[in-house]
């Protein structure tokens, strides 16, 4: 069995805590037509060099029923900026618009497979995958973004087209492990193309 969810799996469920003060699972999203699930966390530069591309793009599709939902699974042990205090204190500062849960037993990562952050999951309304990878071709420099995956392939499958691009790399800092060296990865964990 492939580590990372592939396309056509539905989408695990979860309970979550957020940052604002709630829990979610799967099904508090379900009047969605889309959903975006991206594992994230506090320190990466990958993220944090594309967290304004990815505000626009949640900008742009929430008003088209694309919801976004931000997962933080990395050990805070591993890097202390990754705690949920310190999510808490991001979401405050940057009013992102998406929900940002914490996944400290990084059950989800393992159930969705997540390689790096940032790495996204696009899935269509009975929640079977049709997208996975990363954002946009250059997140550690926005400047520099030439491609914007996660754009394509929510134009195209709002479009009711397929997505033409459905599976590409994340590109980014690996999901920091509990009790693991900072760059361990499992080792069924690859590529996806």
């Amino acid at each position: 069995m492939a580590f990372t969810l592939q396309i056509g799996d539905k989408a695990p469920d979860f309970t979550l805590p957020a940052t604002d003060g709630k829990t979610y699972s799967l099904a508090d999203f379900s009047a969605a037509p889309v959903l975006v699930v991206f594992f994230t966390c506090n320190h990466c530069p990958f993220v944090i060099g594309s967290d304004d591309v990815t505000r626009r793009t949640a900008e742009e599709y929430g008003p088209r029923g694309v919801k976004f939902v931000g997962i933080n699974s990395n050990s805070r042990h591993t890097y202390a900026e990754d705690s949920f205090d310190n999510m808490v204190r991001r979401m405050k500062k940057h009013r992102f618009p998406w929900l940002y849960l914490h996944d400290e037993s990084q059950d989800a990562a393992r159930a969705y497979g997540a390689l790096r952050t940032p790495h996204f999951y696009v899935f269509d309304r009975e929640r079977k995958l049709v997208y996975t990878g990363r954002g946009v071709d250059n997140p550690r420099d926005a400047s520099r973004v030439t491609v914007n995956d996660l754009e394509n392939a929510l134009e195209q499958h709002l479009a009711g087209k397929p997505v033409s691009v459905p599976v590409t790399n994340p590109i980014g800092c690996n999901v920091k492990w509990e009790g693991k060296d900072a760059h361990w990865m499992p080792p069924e964990a690859c590529d996806l193309v």
